[in-house]
């Protein structure tokens, strides 16, 4: 029996892992609780001290330390492993990933599939755009949670305004993110910087897709290519979906892009996702952020088209293994994550029942729904949001083709109400 310490396991993770090949060998154990690692303000200090109390303690073999979360969970991860001598990502490797400015000067050594960009000096009294980088543009700190403070501005006016909301947020994860750069013997440029500052990037056109792979023994796999689709006229994702439905020529180059940018930020011994977009007049990729873990978002969809869920891959490379990913061996040729959204802040009154949850997904086989929020909550309350939207529900759907995909969906919301009171 292998002893596999999860990251801020929850239960809905938990039983994806619990459906992977060989599962019935592994015993899951949760390392630190998802409200420490992703709720207000992070001691990653502190994180450390009591992961480390925790895995002294235990009595049995520590066989791997994994994790599917983003900063800290993912930096955790690397400094974890290093001291248990687990197989696991150096923590450099992590850092150029997850800083935004540091993984695009890192991009620029090895591809040019990437905008123009620069920091916005947020200490003086009247910040600009930094030379080269032109309206419309996104505004983010370096390091965040999801996509939280990123904004698209388009002129002076907006660009004030999201610098103004960047500089009361940035350092909720700013600060504890400089804490773990300074456990790394940092390049001049990057040190000058910090953890706590704003990028700017020219806005990239065209679709948005996704690869997601692994690094086992320094040899990197792409085991995957997904598509990302906006509300119409929106920044806000609308689905997720996988297999990609692009042409060849373009998944090649995203293949080629990814395992040339993994190999310069020398990440080895984990999964990652990359996130692009596709321009199909100019036929060209333009890489948006590496993350360096694979996305749990994604699971359901890799076990409904592949066969099982990508956490197996998180796994195998856990423990020092040849992941093997399965490839079309599931029941569906399509899988998507749908984001059911609203675009106003309002009091939750009603949310679906649990009887008609369970009758949508009785009535439409290969239909997963999740709720995100919770009667009587204000949508702006809720966490991990980006700037424009508030999700509602996740409706994970499998299907022949993408006709049958978007009838599942339309048929799922329209069973499922919600009442909202807007407050002026």
């Amino acid at each position: 029996m292998k002893n596999i310490f999860v990251l801020a396991l929850d239960e809905e993770n938990t039983r994806t892992l619990n459906r992977i090949r060989g599962a019935e060998d592994y015993r899951f154990h949760s390392l630190l609780s998802v409200e420490e690692c992703q709720v207000g303000d992070i001691e990653v200090e502190e994180l450390l001290q009591k992961a480390e109390a925790q895995l002294d303690a235990f009595d049995g073999s520590i066989d791997a330390i994994v994790g599917y979360w983003d900063f800290p969970v993912s930096t955790l991860r690397a400094i974890l492993c290093e001291k248990y001598g687990l197989p696991g990502p150096s923590l450099e490797s992590i850092v150029k990933c997850e800083h935004k400015y540091w993984s695009r000067l890192e991009q620029r050594k090895a591809i040019d599939a990437y905008p123009h960009f620069g920091i916005v000096d947020l200490d003086t009294d009247d910040p600009r755009p930094p030379d080269g980088v032109r309206y419309p543009m996104w505004l983010k700190p370096v390091k965040s949670y999801s996509s939280e403070l990123a904004f698209q501005v388009r002129d002076d006016e907006e660009f004030d305004g999201a610098v103004a909301e960047i500089r009361e947020g940035i350092d909720r994860v700013g600060k504890p993110f400089d804490y773990l750069m300074g456990k790394l013997d940092l390049p001049a440029e990057i040190a000058d910087v910090g953890g706590a500052a704003c990028l700017a990037e020219e806005a990239m056109s065209g679709v948005q897709c996704a690869t997601e792979g692994y690094v086992h023994k320094g040899q990197v796999v792409v085991y995957g290519v997904l598509d990302s689709i906006d509300y119409p006229g929106r920044s806000s994702f609308l689905r997720h979906q996988y297999p990609s439905q692009l042409p060849a020529d373009a998944i090649e180059q995203l293949v080629d892009t990814s395992v040339r940018t993994i190999k310069q930020v020398g990440m080895d011994d984990s999964t990652f996702s990359i996130e692009f977009f596709y321009n199909p007049d100019a036929r060209k990729v333009c890489l948006l952020e590496i993350n360096p873990r694979h996305s749990q978002s994604h699971a359901e969809m890799f076990a409904y088209v592949d066969g099982v869920p990508n956490h197996e891959t998180m796994v195998r490379v856990g423990l020092g293994q040849d992941p093997e990913p399965l490839h079309r061996e599931g029941p569906y040729g399509i899988a998507a994550k749908w984001y059911h959204r609203r675009f106003s802040d309002a009091l939750v009154r009603r949310v679906p029942t649990a009887a008609e949850i369970e009758k949508v997904q009785r009535d439409l086989p290969g239909v997963i729904v999740d709720i995100v929020p919770s009667e009587g909550m204000r949508l702006s309350d809720l966490p991990g949001q980006d700037s424009y939207s508030f999700e509602l529900a996740h409706v994970f759907a499998g299907a022949r083709d993408e006709a049958e995909l978007k009838d599942k969906y339309e048929r799922c919301i329209a069973a499922l109400p919600f009442e909202f009171a807007e407050e002026g």
